[in-house]
């Protein structure tokens, strides 16, 4: 992955940037050295055509991308749709994420869950790794390093001395 080769991203929506959606661009933006291409285009509403078109227009967009950002919310308000389009991110074999509704005050819904590849947190790292796995298969194992205050590879640290 790199600016001439980004990651392509489409993120659920009904065709308008809802805070959940514009979130997700939040958090990827904040990540030095990630490039993504959104593919997800929430302006794009067919004209004409009715909901045939728009069903088109959405597998278009998940067609663009190598992985898929479910996001609960929208579940919530538009199950149908949200089943729509994971069924068509499973039809052309997209890998799907979903990423916990934020604010930990509700659990993603099952059907969701069951559905995913990844079910991660609201985390600028979180998202990144699950879509460097699931869109490019890249090992993102990464190691955490704790610093304790008074304390070193050898031991506790004498102040003293």
């Amino acid at each position: 992955m790199s600016e001439s080769n980004p990651i392509r991203v489409f993120v659920t929506h009904a065709f308008h940037e809802t805070d959940d959606y514009l979130r997700v661009f939040e958090f990827l933006e904040s990540v030095d050295r990630f490039f993504y291409l959104n593919v997800s285009k929430p302006d794009n509403v067919p004209e004409t055509g009715g909901i045939e078109a728009i069903k088109e227009e959405l597998i278009a967009q998940i067609k663009e991308s190598e992985a898929v950002i479910v996001l609960p919310s929208l579940y919530e308000d538009k199950e149908s749709l949200a089943r729509f389009l994971m069924d068509a991110a499973d039809a052309n074999s997209k890998p799907m994420i979903a990423i916990r509704p934020f604010g930990g005050l509700l659990e993603t819904p099952q059907a969701v869950v069951d559905r995913v590849k990844e079910h991660i947190e609201w985390n600028d790292r979180e998202i990144v790794d699950a879509l460097k796995r699931q869109a490019r298969g890249e090992d993102t194992a990464r190691w955490e390093t704790i610093d304790f205050p008074g304390w070193d590879s050898d031991g506790e640290i004498d102040e003293k001395t």
